[in-house]
């Protein structure tokens, strides 16, 4: 999954449990539904990941995107923290999101049986989710 500063998720893919994230890279940044336009400067696109992706053939997939890579670990975050403590982690974003999806409760537990099943439940939650993100005035969607 990936998500944008807010934790509104971009792009979702479902794969089986043995495969690692870092693996799905390419698919997950090729599946991201709304287009950016690129911005005029390039330091204004930015990727953060966990310490999963520190490899060379991820950081080079996450450059071929147009990202510049931000990809740390719990410790060397944990450490910038306690020397800047006004600054949050970016990757937190992420898990707030992951928690977001388990409010769902029939995307808590995989009951579907086909992939595409999942995939358009995984697709409404982050249709609802992206909606609360929106600022109005009385809240419409309650769950």
């Amino acid at each position: 999954m990936l998500v944008d500063g807010r934790g509104v998720p971009l792009s979702l893919v479902v794969t089986g449990a043995n495969r690692h994230d870092v693996s799905q890279l390419q698919v997950v940044l090729d599946a991201i539904v709304i287009k950016r336009p690129s911005p005029p400067i390039r330091r204004n696109k930015h990727l953060c990941a966990d310490a999963g992706y520190t490899g060379v053939p991820a950081l080079k997939v996450i450059e071929e995107h147009g990202y510049i890579p931000h990809v740390k670990g719990r410790g060397q975050e944990a450490k910038e923290l306690r020397r800047a403590p006004e600054k949050k982690a970016r990757r937190w974003v992420v898990e707030v999101a992951h928690s977001w999806f388990n409010r769902f409760r029939k995307l808590l537990v995989r009951y579907e049986k086909l992939d595409r099943s999942f995939l358009a439940l995984n697709h409404l939650a982050a249709s609802i989710m992206a909606f609360r993100k929106i600022k109005s005035g009385e809240n419409i969607i309650y769950g």
